[in-house]
């Protein structure tokens, strides 16, 4: 038994393309009606596997709720749409469909931060930041500002600090202006570019972490520049395959998980769970 949970306000779904990747899986759609209803979905479902058709929250959603055992699949829907694209599915709906209904079973790990898991990426501080500052944006019927608006946001938080992040964090007796905690690579994409934040991580892997001492404005081309081309930087605190880390603030921090804001925490425990789930990946 299979189940097809879509999310009509992820912005890559549509009627039409919803009803051209139910005929491929042979599926009825199971449509989301609010927040956190994928989780409750995926919890209440005896299906052996679970395809999402939707964005990087909706698949957080059901990485969250679904029961031990059952394979799970992503198509992207979404803006981004980071986890199904780096596990190597097309961007196409359609071809991402056809790839999952012939596809392997892959297993993978999964992050955890604070019980709440997460299947790419997670961020404290001034990248979450920059997450809940687009959500204030608001969302055209329902959907998320496109990637260039996070670009603009980031460009808007250095101004306001006058270019500096000093540090705020502390990991495990050093300090840092910000953390990235990647479960696989790339981190995320910009458009159609991937950012290479973190390229020794593996989703087979533990966690990785990356995390600037201080940034300064004239420092943040250096550090694009090695996110796209999969180098480190200097001035920034590298951990790898990591099971467990944890992060302290003396001021509460904002925290996101694959996109999704979590609100702020002075204390982020993160852990690795490895071998978690099976994925279907293209052959």
């Amino acid at each position: 038994m299979q189940l097809l949970i879509v999310n009509p306000q992820s912005s890559g779904v549509t009627p039409e393309r919803t009803a051209a990747v139910a005929e491929i899986l042979g599926l009825e759609p199971v449509r989301t009606e609010r927040p956190g209803h994928a989780t409750e979905l995926a919890a209440a479902s005896d299906a052996e596997s679970i395809v999402v058709f939707g964005g990087d929250g909706a698949f957080n959603e059901v990485l969250n709720g679904v029961r031990p055992g059952v394979t799970l699949g992503f198509i992207p829907g979404g803006g981004s749409s980071v986890l199904p694209r780096a596990l190597g599915v097309s961007r196409d709906p359609q071809t991402a469909a056809r790839q999952l209904r012939a596809g392997d079973a892959r297993r993978i790990s999964v992050g955890r931060v604070n019980g709440r898991r997460f299947g790419f990426a997670a961020a404290v501080g001034f990248p979450a930041e920059v997450v809940r500052r687009v959500d204030e944006l608001g969302r055209a019927n329902g959907r998320r500002a496109p990637d260039r608006a996070f670009a603009l946001i980031v460009g808007r938080v250095l101004l306001a600090r006058r270019g500096r992040l000093d540090a705020e964090l502390e990991i495990d007796g050093e300090h840092a202006a910000f953390a990235l905690v990647a479960n696989g690579d790339p981190y995320t994409y910009l458009g159609w570019l991937p950012l290479h934040v973190a390229p020794e991580a593996r989703f087979e892997g533990g966690l990785d972490l990356v995390a600037p001492r201080a940034v300064r404005a004239r420092a943040v081309p250096r550090l694009a520049t090695a996110a796209f081309l999969r180098r480190h930087a200097g001035g920034v605190l590298y951990r790898h395959d990591l099971d467990r880390l944890e992060i302290r603030s003396g001021n509460p921090q904002p925290l996101q998980v694959d996109g999704e804001d979590l609100g702020d925490v002075e204390v982020a425990v993160f852990e690795s769970e490895r071998d978690a789930v099976s994925v279907l990946v293209p052959r």
